[in-house]
């Protein structure tokens, strides 16, 4: 029983580990399976979706970059990074919802572990992204 405990908290911390390492990529993923999702829909297939889906993220995501990097305005390049870290917030919210949902019985208790926890994903996204906002772009 001891160690299956230590297993899940073992778990818990990767999970966190790959939330805050993945969470710029939260907005491209995002617009990609809705992308994907609407091209399923309408009968493109899966290979078509998921075609549709790869290049709608990898634009999204070479947009979004381009943007961040050439933008000399330290306001604009913030707000280039809160656009990457909302969805990222979202994810970590979801995130903390799905580990709590079975383990936290209190739904009060279950809604504020879950947006402490979608605000420190959304927060860290965005102190990795913003880190040199003070800095011009290259």
């Amino acid at each position: 029983m001891i160690a299956v405990m230590f297993m899940s908290v073992a778990l818990i911390a990767l999970l966190c580990v790959l939330a805050y390492t993945l969470a710029i990529y939260a907005l491209p993923f995002m617009l990609g399976l809705t992308a994907a999702q609407f091209a399923y829909q309408t009968g493109s297939g899966l290979i078509g979706a998921g075609l549709v889906g790869l290049f709608s993220a990898g634009v999204a995501f070479g947009i979004l970059a381009v943007l961040f990097e050439t933008i000399r305005s330290p306001a604009l390049r913030l707000i280039v990074a809160l656009i990457f870290a909302a969805p990222a917030a979202v994810a970590g919210y979801a995130l903390v919802y799905g580990v709590t949902k079975e383990a936290v019985p209190s739904d009060i208790w279950r809604q504020i572990f879950c947006i402490v926890g979608g605000g420190f994903v959304g927060v860290s996204a965005l102190a990795r992204l913003a880190a040199g906002v003070g800095q011009p772009a290259r």
